[in-house]
């Protein structure tokens, strides 16, 4: 399995356990839940699920269709820009929520965007009709 891959899968893992401590920790401060529910939501939709989505479509999908990634250095690009966004959505929705500017939250959305549409092509790119 290539190494990139094994951290698309790594993250998946690391996110889905701090999606859940922060589901947690949102009954022990009711009065912050506000705040975090979009981290928690986040971590656990975007973090879990779409990069395990993201290392086993890139694992499977290209063994099925008998064909090779159609561009690694799309996938290498891909992994950095999602967690990247990931991550800076997670630290900007409690600043936003709070009254801070909207504009570093839309920037790290875009950027979780700008990810699946390169998963979306490189796996479209890759899959080919038998």
């Amino acid at each position: 399995m290539e190494r990139v891959i094994v951290w698309y899968l790594r993250m998946s893992v690391i996110y889905f356990v701090l999606g859940v401590v922060i589901g947690f920790t949102l009954l022990l401060w009711p009065d912050e839940a506000l705040y975090y529910i979009p981290v928690h939501v986040h971590l656990n939709l975007l973090g879990f699920m779409s990069m395990m989505i993201y290392g086993v479509g890139y694992h499977i999908l290209p063994k099925f269709s008998g064909a090779f990634i159609h561009s690694p250095r799309i996938m290498n690009i891909q992994f950095w820009v999602a967690n990247a966004g990931l991550i800076g959505m997670a630290i900007s929705w409690p600043f936003m929520l709070r009254g801070e500017s909207e504009i570093p939250l839309i920037v790290f959305s875009f950027m979780t965007v700008v990810a699946a549409v390169l998963f979306a092509y490189n796996m479209l790119k890759t899959i080919k009709p038998v």
